[in-house]
């Protein structure tokens, strides 16, 4: 797994890294920079809690949990003023409801006796994420590409630093690559896409649209892979899709 995370980090890192090349945005502060940076490396930590959590834990609970990061930004961003309209906060609330059951799969009968194990790794997971999305929004107004390429800068030294010290198995790396390269650039490109909305728009607003991924994947999983999809997560991707209408209406 961490070659994996390595493999990702670098392709985003060159990728973020050649878009600075060619479109030369207006370098940043360096305390805005500094924020990226620390908004990648608790992203990190949060990453490793979480793969922890699923190597000990129950996905179907671990999953949830981790996917309630948006809590953090959120609670900044009413904290520090912002007021979404009624309509919008119907719609969060919604959109929050909707990803939990979208993400929370039925648990067999072996995971139930680990219903415990793994829930600490997902919770500091949780907090993670969602410090690093709050750091990556004080970052971003200084320009998305550059905070990208910031965290990416921190990220991808601390993990190759973990890579030579723990010296894990290399193989099967080489029949993934390619999917690997994709989905480290799908990720920077999603981060980047993040730190644009934050200037745009309510962090407490697009931090909930950013935790829909679950909806993406339980989408996924029924048509690209084919998996039968338990009703209650259909009902989840109803509900988030229902806030998300609602936020848009607001």
């Amino acid at each position: 797994m961490p070659l994996v995370i390595v493999a990702s980090q670098v392709a985003g890192l060159v990728f973020v890294g050649l878009l600075v090349a060619v479109l030369r945005p207006h370098v940043p502060s360096t305390g805005q920079l500094g924020w990226a940076a620390l908004g990648g490396a608790i992203g990190l930590f949060g990453l490793a809690s979480f793969y922890r959590g699923l190597a000990i834990g129950a996905m179907g609970i671990v999953g949830p949990l981790a996917a309630t990061a948006a809590v953090v930004p959120l609670a900044y961003g009413l904290a520090r003023g912002e007021r979404p309209s009624s309509l919008q906060l119907a719609g969060v609330a919604l959109a929050f409801v909707g990803v939990l059951a979208a993400s929370l799969e039925r648990l067999q009968h072996d995971e139930g006796r680990r219903m415990s194990a793994g829930v600490g790794f997902a919770l500091f997971a949780a907090l993670a994420f969602g410090l690093a999305l709050t750091c990556m929004s004080k970052a971003a107004p200084g320009g998305a590409l550059w905070a990208t390429l910031a965290m990416r800068a921190t990220t991808v030294p601390m993990i190759l630093f973990a890579v030579l010290v723990l010296r894990p198995p290399t193989q099967g790396l080489r029949a993934s690559f390619w999917l690997i390269v994709a989905a480290g650039i799908g990720d920077t490109g999603a981060t980047i896409m993040f730190g644009a909305a934050t200037t745009r728009g309510l962090l407490s607003v697009v931090s909930v649209l950013a935790s829909l991924y679950p909806v993406v994947l339980v989408a996924m999983a029924r048509f690209v892979l084919h998996e039968r999809i338990a009703r209650h997560q259909f009902a989840g991707v109803a509900v988030a899709l229902t806030g998300v209408a609602l936020i848009s209406a607001g």
